[in-house]
């Protein structure tokens, strides 16, 4: 069978890939940008990558005619303040591009939208649902709430609640009914659904088994974790003070707390669970998948991350756009020393970031990505995916990875903090040596002024951690 599967660089687009390519499928992957695409070498051979923008039809005129069956796994809560409207004209466009195609069938992942009163968000789930259901082809919909799994958005901010604060002071919404779901359980679904003729044009709530509160889920969560938290709940806290707090505590960016508290104030139950049974699926419950998902964490196995995505940061680009550094009107600082043992360098390199810090001066990076925080930018909660893998795409702390090649030696970095300018950190092996270089393009006299009064820092910072990734013990 042949697939098109849109959001392939996605959450869900990066767990069902595998599982389709290895069924035997042959897949087609939309992608926006191909360098921030990295399958496995194991089923390269079972799919196809075509580059286009859903957003822009003349872009999607290279699907195939011949695809049989398409997922359309693509949503947003972006930076812009037009999302909803770019989502019903995202799906607009794909659905006028499939009705030249011969495809039979459309799965679309949406969100639970029971409540007479939607969020921003739902809603906009709710016109892509309507907007692909007026196209040539049987549309599927499998509808799910929060969903539970490594990497995930829900889980990521669950577990940064639970793991920093022994206490919380939470707003009135934690009261908010909901019914989590297991990634494992939702791949189960979109895969289920497939060319089945019993779900073409229907729509179908899918769900774990409990009911639960944002209070009992983080609570459950704990147990998991073997903390014990306390947790009360105010009714003076305000959608901008709860968004505050999501902000300050957990990895998201403001704009996406504002979506998610928006979210969180409706219920999102399902209906019924028919589709679960009818596909003979036993759904997980909620802490059996939260213990699962730190199962796959302790063996670094988590294929993919919500924080890998550019909503989880400040920009949108293309990595094309900013993997050749300018030099032209750039300020530059350049360091080299020579290497001791080359393999140690590299594990050096490629381990720098998150929980093993950035080797120096540990103490001023958490400045810098506190103060980052405090006018809204990323700061370094993010974190890295893997602790041991990097790839062009992912986040580093309040960086993206435009460039990673190991056997090359060299790993190119774009800063995503708030800046009066773009700046890139690069590590490249030559020879003998380990050439490390910060670029800065300043914008207007900020820019500069920028540049000249964190200089005295970049002597001490930049030189220790380039000792550190040279220096063997």
């Amino acid at each position: 069978m042949k697939i098109l599967l849109t959001g392939a660089t996605g959450y869900i687009g990066k767990r069902i890939l595998p599982v389709l390519a290895e069924a035997g499928h042959q897949v087609v992957c939309c992608v926006r940008d191909q360098r921030k695409f990295h399958p496995e070498q194991s089923i390269r051979s079972k799919i196809t990558i075509i580059e286009n923008d859903l957003t822009k039809p003349d872009t999607l005129r290279n699907i195939p005619d011949d695809i049989d069956v398409a997922y359309y796994l693509v949503h947003s809560m972006s930076n812009a303040s037009n999302y909803d409207e770019l989502e019903r004209q995202s799906a607009i466009n794909f659905r006028v591009a499939l009705n030249r195609t011969e495809v039979k069938q459309v799965i679309y992942l949406s969100g639970i939208i029971n409540s007479d009163s939607l969020s921003k968000h739902l809603q906009s789930r709710k016109n892509v649902e309507i907007e692909l259901s007026k196209g040539e082809f049987a549309l599927t919909t499998a509808r799910a709430g929060i969903i539970i799994g490594s990497g995930s958005a829900s889980f990521e901010i669950i577990r940064d609640l639970v793991e920093k604060l022994p206490v919380m002071i939470t707003p009135r919404w934690l009261r908010t009914k909901c019914q989590p779901i297991a990634i494992a359980d939702v791949i189960k679904v979109l895969v289920g659904v497939l060319q089945n003729s019993k779900t073409y044009d229907q729509s179908f709530d899918i769900a774990g088994n409990e009911v639960l509160t944002y209070k009992e889920m983080l609570l459950g969560f704990a147990a998991v974790r073997g903390l014990k938290r306390y947790i009360g709940i105010v009714p003076v806290m305000t959608p901008r003070l709860s968004s505050y707090w999501l902000f300050f505590v957990t990895s998201t960016s403001y704009k996406l707390a504002i979506s998610l508290v928006d979210s969180m104030k409706v219920e999102v139950v399902a209906k019924d669970n028919r589709l679960m049974k009818m596909l003979n699926i036993e759904p997980i419950g909620y802490q059996e998948a939260v213990s699962r998902a730190f199962k796959k964490i302790a063996q670094n196995e988590i294929i993919s991350s919500w924080k890998d995505s550019t909503v989880s940061g400040i920009m949108d680009y293309k990595i094309k756009d900013h993997i050749k550094v300018p030099e032209f009107g750039c300020y530059q600082d350049i360091r080299k020393r020579k290497l001791h043992d080359l393999e140690y360098s590299i594990d050096r390199i490629w381990g720098i970031g998150g929980e093993n810090g950035w080797y120096y001066g540990n103490w001023l990076w958490k400045i810098r990505g506190y103060l980052d925080k405090l006018i809204g930018g990323v700061g370094l909660r993010r974190g890295r995916t893997s602790p041991v893998d990097i790839a062009a795409g992912d986040t580093l702390d309040f960086w993206r990875v435009l460039f990673a090649n190991r056997q090359e030696g060299r790993l190119l970095l774009f800063a995503e903090m708030k800046l009066p300018g773009e700046a890139w950190l690069e590590f490249k092996l030559e020879g003998e040596e380990l050439i490390q270089t910060a670029t800065f393009r300043p914008k207007g006299l900020w820019g500069r002024v920028y540049w000249y009064s964190v200089l005295p820092f970049h002597a001490f910072i930049f030189t220790g951690m380039l000792e550190k990734i040279v220096s063997v013990k």
